[in-house]
């Protein structure tokens, strides 16, 4: 047995050596270029939907600060603070009707038990309000953490996106196109520009 796995390792070994043993192709030597080589640099970034999206992870919103689309934090800022806003507030609720639920069933004065030990809230109501708390808190968490995901996702494919040369000869524009035959009623259409 020993001997088998020292000949996997060997071999696994052996040629994992030839996997990074490989000559560049681009590397030519005795090349002469005549004329100006135009080379244009820093239009496609690799790393730059990884690094958008480690920041938006990091800190939600600083992908899309990363990719200079600075009106898009403030959004991302305020959808993750809705769901944590109402996680606590549920939580806080939960944890209220939790502890009057069991001081009751202990047989002690909750807070929603008068001195004269009239019950304004009976136990089933208790019941049924932990059990609504707790299902909304459970959704605002997902919620956020959807959001969460999602927003880093949008930092990520934003940036990829990024690094397409957009312009305008290739535009879709809706327009009115008049009818001199029928000039009450205007009909819409595109316009396809398409140049090279």
């Amino acid at each position: 047995m020993f001997l088998k796995k020292n000949i996997v390792f060997f071999s696994i070994l052996f040629f994992s050596f030839h996997l990074f043993s490989q000559k560049d192709s681009t590397n030519v030597k005795g090349l002469k270029v005549e004329g100006d080589v135009f080379v244009q640099e820093g239009v496609y970034k690799p790393l730059a939907p990884a690094r958008a999206a480690f920041y938006s992870a990091i800190f939600p919103g600083m992908g899309q600060v990363y990719n200079k689309k600075y009106w898009k934090a403030p959004i991302v800022w305020g959808a993750l603070a809705i769901p944590t806003y109402f996680y606590l507030e549920n939580n806080s609720e939960y944890k209220r009707f939790r502890t009057a639920y069991k001081l009751r069933k202990t047989g002690f004065q909750d807070e929603f038990t008068d001195d004269l030990g009239t019950v304004s809230v009976s136990l089933e109501t208790l019941e049924r309000a932990q059990k609504q708390l707790r299902e909304n808190r459970d959704l605002s968490l997902l919620s956020g953490v959807i959001l969460y995901v999602l927003q880093i996702v949008e930092a990520s494919v934003n940036a990829h996106l990024l690094q397409f040369n957009t312009d305008d000869n290739l535009t879709f524009r809706p327009t009115f196109v008049q009818d001199p035959i029928l000039f009450d009623a205007p009909k819409v259409g595109f316009t396809l520009k398409y140049t090279f």
